[in-house]
């Protein structure tokens, strides 16, 4: 029974001194699939489409009052896989931060955060070529 214990413990410190090494539990793919997918709530993917080529999110209609009739408006989310990374982080890191059209969440993700989403979105941009 002390050899089976001994096994145990040994096993048991192994799994915990294991867990150290995060780094190896998940790939960089993955973890940026997976902040592309659910950031902080709502993933990226349900506003500007899988592969970051942009997406009509809504369509909506709207009372001219100069013509009295009624137009069809879109709103859209943009491309975001063709961006630079300075335009890219200044749209993720400062989304909502003042009263202006942007509609995109803020995140309040790190500053690796965004550069792992920035080279997610570059690969899926290169599949494409």
């Amino acid at each position: 029974m002390a050899n089976f214990s001994y096994i145990f413990l040994c096993a048991l410190i192994f799994c915990c001194f294991g867990f150290l090494n995060a780094e190896d539990f998940i790939s960089k793919s993955e973890y940026a699939r997976m902040l592309f997918a659910n950031p902080r709530g709502i993933g990226c993917d349900k506003c500007h489409g899988e592969k970051g080529d942009g997406k009509v999110i809504s369509i909506y209609k709207i009372y001219d009052k100069a013509t009295s009739k009624l137009q069809s408006k879109k709103l859209v989310a943009p491309r975001i896989n063709n961006l630079e990374y300075e335009i890219f982080y200044k749209a993720v890191k400062n989304s909502s931060v003042e009263k202006t059209k942007n509609m995109m969440p803020r995140y309040f993700l790190t500053d690796n955060e965004i550069l792992t989403l920035y080279d997610y979105l570059q690969s899926l941009n290169k599949d494409k070529k």
